[in-house]
């Protein structure tokens, strides 16, 4: 019985993970970048941003994916969405965006952690709100629902008067 339970737990995880056959050819590498580069791009921009630690072996990022570019397609012309994909490998990443269409905003490759270490956060996935000129206004450990999405962006849209 302990095998059979075993078994299907594997078998569970194993399809959350998604299937190989999802064509990236399309998809390019993230580029890595370090912690002052991602600083300076989320202060260096006029917009309201919501930034996203995920990674493709994270089943509760598999869940909010499809969230996250609903909201973007919505209000991408408003905030700016930004991914950060932690412990993973290029080609995990590449999937992963692929499978979920998230090619509609940028992605950053952080295999060591370092960008949601600076901004405060443990685990995946987390969801920053930041105000223009890079201050983190609300922190979001979990997978994030469209309720509490929507609130973050509201309160972001508040604050920078759009």
């Amino acid at each position: 019985m302990r095998i059979l339970i075993v078994s299907v737990l594997v078998a569970l995880v194993v399809a959350a993970c998604g299937g190989t056959d999802v064509d990236i050819s399309d998809v390019p590498d993230l580029p890595a970048v370090t912690v002052p580069e991602f600083t300076a791009m989320l202060a260096d921009d006029p917009r309201p941003a919501v930034v996203n630690v995920w990674a493709s072996w994270c089943v509760p990022c598999r869940s909010e994916a499809p969230l996250l570019r609903a909201a973007n397609a919505e209000f991408g012309d408003r905030v700016r969405f930004i991914g950060v994909n932690v412990q993973d490998t290029q080609e995990g990443a590449k999937r992963f965006i692929a499978e979920f269409g998230l090619d509609g905003f940028p992605h950053v490759f952080d295999p060591d952690r370092r960008i949601p270490a600076t901004l405060g956060g443990i685990g995946v996935p987390i969801t920053y709100f930041v105000a223009p000129g890079g201050e983190v206004i609300e922190t979001h450990v979990g997978v994030i629902d469209e309720r509490t999405l929507a609130l973050g962006i509201d309160e972001l849209l508040r604050r920078d008067g759009r």
